[in-house]
């Protein structure tokens, strides 16, 4: 007689009884847009990026937009951005009508490689985008070098990378903006939401105008804006959050612990030197073509698992316009990667069942 487990989710979103008390709290307030729990929430996300002013919005893709916005960049520009990553990474660029150029990443990390990037640097440059994909910071000690030496504007993407750090120094506060995104699925969320941190007092202001309509006092427009705005709604919800996100990190990173000890077979995630990964995704390599038959018999025995990025970015329908670079760690990851479940609800017994089901598919495969 086969045993029958319960499923293990890929994410499992957590809404507890303090995100619902704070929910009602502001729908009973009737300040549930853009009001003090939105100014509150910015405050409290400021010490997570080493005090810079916290700007809050409605997803992380409109954060990326914005700070694009706000650095001036536009038609005629291009910004350099990793090919593996989630499609809004590029979608922001073209959005201000600015030009994506796609490059490799560092195979340990599938991060922002920096030979890569310099490699395609022009005249038309004007920024480059880092990702902290999966969790783990880029090196940003090394691009931070590249745009001083080449005059460069660095946004970083750091919309799966609340607390990850490097060299003690957390994302978000390296490059002239950063962005985080809490979506449902991401380490921390909002419901819905995004942030955009940055060092510079007079981006912050320009950002806070582009968010509303262009304005700080109603009807006092002093620039075209959008309506980015974050709810009070999605902001109450993320300071609970947020308080959370400490103890939910250590167990993501105690559960990933667990998964590298149990393991056989098969390349797990990398920790660069001086990294300090959060664990968004738990991902594995399964080469030789047999990662999706892996991926299939974890379903079968009811373990989630999930592919992060099947398509390369370049390679989607909007940006094949831009012909086909060369970017063999990209396309070999895309064939390759293979996320696990590793939120913070997993227990030990479940941890070792999806070790011992991924490492018996690999073999088996």
């Amino acid at each position: 007689m086969t045993r029958s487990f319960p499923p293990i989710p890929a994410a499992r979103p957590v809404i507890g009884e303090a995100e619902i008390a704070a929910v009602v709290r502001v729908l009973r307030s009737g300040r549930v847009v853009q009001g003090p729990e939105v100014a509150a929430f910015e405050e409290a996300f400021s010490e997570l990026v080493a005090g810079r002013a916290c700007v809050a919005v409605n997803s992380g893709t409109s954060a990326l937009q914005l700070s694009l916005m706000a650095l001036g960049i536009g038609p005629g520009d291009e910004v350099v951005v990793p090919s593996f990553s989630f499609a809004a990474t590029a979608n922001a660029v073209r959005l201000v009508g600015a030009d994506p150029v796609f490059t490799d990443i560092t195979p340990g990390t599938y991060c922002l490689d920096p030979l890569a990037a310099s490699a395609v640097i022009g005249p038309r440059t004007a920024a480059l985008m880092p990702v902290h994909l999966y969790g783990h910071p880029a090196p940003m000690d090394q691009l931070m070098e590249l745009a001083a030496r080449h005059g460069l504007a660095v946004l970083e993407d750091a919309c799966q990378a609340h607390g990850a750090t490097l060299h003690g120094r957390p994302v978000g506060s390296f490059g002239e903006a950063g962005c985080f995104s809490f979506y449902p699925t991401k380490n921390m969320h909002a419901l819905e939401g995004g942030i955009i941190s940055t060092g510079d007092p007079h981006l912050a202001r320009i950002l806070r105008l582009l968010r509303n309509q262009g304005m700080e006092q109603r009807y006092e427009n002093e620039i075209v804006g959008a309506n980015m705005r974050m709810t009070d709604v999605a902001a109450a919800v993320g300071r609970e959050q947020l308080k959370q996100l400490p103890a939910w990190t250590e167990q993501r990173r105690a559960n990933a612990k667990v998964l590298d000890s149990h393991i056989e077979g098969l390349s797990v995630p990398h920790e660069a030197d001086g990294a300090r990964h959060v664990y968004h995704q738990y991902t594995v390599r399964i080469p030789g073509g047999l990662r999706d038959s892996v991926q299939q018999d974890l379903a079968r025995q009811g373990i989630g698992s999930t592919v992060y990025y099947p398509t390369p970015i370049h390679r989607l329908r909007p940006y094949q316009d831009q012909g086909r670079p060369s970017l063999p760690e990209t396309d070999r990851a895309a064939a390759e990667v293979l996320s696990l479940p590793v939120h913070p609800t997993l227990g030990q017994a479940e941890l070792e069942r999806i070790a011992q089901a991924v490492s018996d598919a690999g073999r088996v495969g």
